[in-house]
């Protein structure tokens, strides 16, 4: 699916694994959502929409790219929805242990049961930051626990999980969410102090799993389902800034977005917020310095964090 060499057209000085500290792993699968189909054409999107992005963010006054994204090969696995969670996991992880900083870019939300998982293996006391619509809490859907719609289970049962502008759900997902850790829609919009709130439950490793439907359909009408009274996008970023700024986030994935040939904006929105959230996490960091996930201090895997794996993307 690889539309273009590098990620948002950038220098190849800035776009090598070896030196590169970020690493992006398309995921164009789409195999379980049940309404709006079209997230396997998301990541192709969102990368063309990067091509056309300004480099430069005014906000934190850094060229992030210049800190090197790498653009890896995209897990095409599709036999089934196991087996293509099998395959997020171990490819994050893999480039986990290589001590980069990793995101990833959906596809459907159950891609995240892999990349959660990963996280969850190189990181003791992680939070999972769950921003979306949709609760995703069932235990299983349409026959798998491998269905978008259980794309946090799991970590409800293994992580610190934390979910936000949640305004979507069935009530057998009540049973397995705990309400403290849980901002509804319609209580943070009355709730000036919800952001310092969530921030205040979180463990200092954090990984965020964003499905773009926590936006406002207005701002991001292009996704699987969305739902009115959703997240705008100062108010957004003003949270991921503080997140970024008070937490380790020790990597992210962006899913649910579903491109509209007629509407290029929620594309453009996608490649922006993925450029913020890099400018967040390196905001002040030289571009001479050495990344460091110290995942082999803190995490449940041993081994060198220079890890030997060989690349099947080179």
């Amino acid at each position: 699916m690889k539309t273009t060499n590098n990620y948002a057209g950038i220098p190849n000085e800035f776009a090598q694994l070896e030196k590169a500290k970020v690493v992006l792993i398309p995921v164009p699968y789409d195999g379980t959502s049940t309404w709006g189909k079209g997230a396997d054409k998301g990541p192709e999107a969102f990368l063309e929409a990067s091509e056309n992005m300004e480099l430069y963010d005014i906000e934190t006054d850094s060229e992030v790219y210049q800190q090197g994204v790498y653009l890896a090969n995209p897990v095409d696995e599709k036999s089934s929805p196991e087996a293509m969670v099998n395959a997020v996991h171990d490819k994050t992880k893999e480039y986990i242990k290589r001590n980069k900083f990793v995101t990833v870019f959906g596809g459907e939300h159950s891609i995240s049961i892999g990349t959660i998982r990963a996280f969850n293996e190189c990181f003791d006391n992680l939070t999972v930051l769950h921003i979306d619509a949709h609760a995703d809490l069932r235990e299983s859907y349409d026959g798998t626990k491998y269905n978008h719609a259980c794309a946090v289970h799991e970590a409800s049962q293994t992580t610190n999980l934390i979910q936000v502008g949640i305004r979507s759900m069935d009530a057998i997902e009540k049973t397995f969410m705990d309400e403290e850790k849980t901002f509804f829609a319609h209580d943070m919009v009355l709730d000036e102090y919800w952001m310092d709130k969530v921030v205040d439950l979180m463990t200092d490793n954090v990984f965020i799993t964003f499905d773009l439907d926590a936006l406002d359909p207005s701002i991001m009408p292009s996704t699987g389902t969305p739902e009115p009274g959703g997240l705008f996008y100062y108010e957004t970023l003003e949270f991921l800034k503080q997140v970024f700024t008070e937490k380790n986030v020790v990597g992210f994935d962006i899913v649910e977005l579903c491109p509209n040939e007629n509407e290029k904006s929620s594309n453009f929105l996608a490649a922006k917020l993925y450029y913020k959230m890099l400018s967040y996490k390196f905001m002040g960091e030289a571009i001479t310095d050495e990344y460091d996930n110290t995942y082999d201090v803190h995490a449940k895997v041993t081994g060198n964090n220079q890890s030997k794996f060989e690349d099947d993307d080179e």
